[in-house]
């Protein structure tokens, strides 16, 4: 089965053509660079960018992957949580394409895609598993059962860890995603510099929280009269991001010992950074975790993973017809949806 997958939740504009579940035909994704002089996304600009974009990115997928529109079974459709106006751009064009070629379509939800990027990078995945989902919006573990059955165990009170590292980019004069800069800035930095807080560590607590990680950079920079420079600069920087990888990375082992997982993975936009990346591998493999880091492109928004689990959902049966909806929230309507 060739199943399209479509991403139009944010800021970027993907699509995928995915074969039999596992094997990537193609992986087109779109990042739109019109925020970067507001300091975050502005959904109108957003919903036009993928308005103009999606057909593009859909042919060039179908063409990367050597495959024609009529060589596609099904559809797959990010259409929970997100921005409703991106959301909408991605199901209507799905829906509109599905009825053209008469085949089925159903949507997905876009946490369960970061999830995924794990079952695609290791298909043999042991489960259960505990997995670490950050991203910009989103900062959650959950208790992988199994493929479709999902426990949060914990999440952030406040900003998610991908949102943290936005705003005290804007802070410090950095462009939007802020991410990416203070990775490459914060090398050679002393982590241990500054003491920044790492909040609700209290043993047991799953949960996460990093406004007042943001505040404590913002006193910080007053202290220093200013955003500084040179070494300093990095030093700031280098104990920020430390601070919220130390968070991530010890709430994550917590719930897999509290769990008794044998497997530890991660997922989501902020899985990209090297810095978590590396640490939640050393934890994992200290502790007798196997570990499942995806490529970096598939932590990121993207297709495949959408694509991944539409096929995971047609092969159980789930199906969704034309009145198939979006949400903002991860609650979605079911109206429309079926189980042949």
């Amino acid at each position: 089965m060739r199943v399209l997958g479509i991403e139009t939740s944010c800021d970027e504009t993907a699509a995928a053509v995915l074969e039999d579940g596992r094997r990537i035909l193609s992986n087109v994704v779109a990042s739109q660079t019109i925020h970067a002089e507001y300091g975050g996304v502005v959904p109108e600009y957003a919903s036009r960018e993928h308005t103009g974009a999606i057909v593009t990115i859909v042919e060039r997928a179908l063409a990367d992957a050597g495959v024609e529109y009529d060589g596609i079974d099904a559809i797959a459709v990010t259409n929970r949580p997100g921005l409703v106006g991106c959301l909408l751009v991605g199901v209507s064009f799905a829906k509109a394409l599905a009825y053209a070629l008469d085949v089925p379509v159903v949507g997905v939800d876009h946490i369960e895609g970061h999830i995924f990027s794990s079952r695609l990078a290791e298909p043999e995945l042991v489960l259960p598993a505990v997995c670490l989902v950050v991203s910009g919006g989103h900062t959650e573990t959950v208790a992988i059962e199994e493929w479709g059955r999902y426990e949060t165990l914990g999440r952030t009170r406040d900003d998610a860890g991908g949102e943290a590292f936005d705003k005290v980019g804007k802070l410090l004069g950095l462009s939007y995603p802020a991410g990416p800069e203070i990775e490459r800035l914060a090398v050679g930095g002393d982590p241990t510099a500054h003491a920044f807080p790492r909040a609700m560590m209290e043993s047991g607590n799953l949960d996460f929280s990093f406004s007042g990680l943001k505040t404590a950079v913002r006193y910080r920079i007053e202290d220093l009269g200013g955003v500084p420079e040179g070494d300093v600069f990095r030093d700031l920087l280098a104990s920020f991001q430390t601070a919220v990888v130390d968070a991530l990375v010890t709430k994550t082992m917590w719930a897999a010992e509290e769990r008794g997982v044998p497997t530890v993975c991660l997922g989501g936009g902020v899985a990209a950074n090297g810095v978590l990346r590396q640490r939640l591998a050393e934890e994992a493999a200290a502790r007798g975790f196997s570990v499942v880091i995806p490529p970096k492109l598939l932590c990121t928004d993207n297709g495949a993973v959408i694509a991944a689990v539409g096929h995971s959902l047609l092969e159980r049966g789930v199906r969704d017809d034309l009145t198939l909806s979006v949400s903002a929230s991860r609650e979605a309507a079911r109206a429309g949806r079926h189980v042949s």
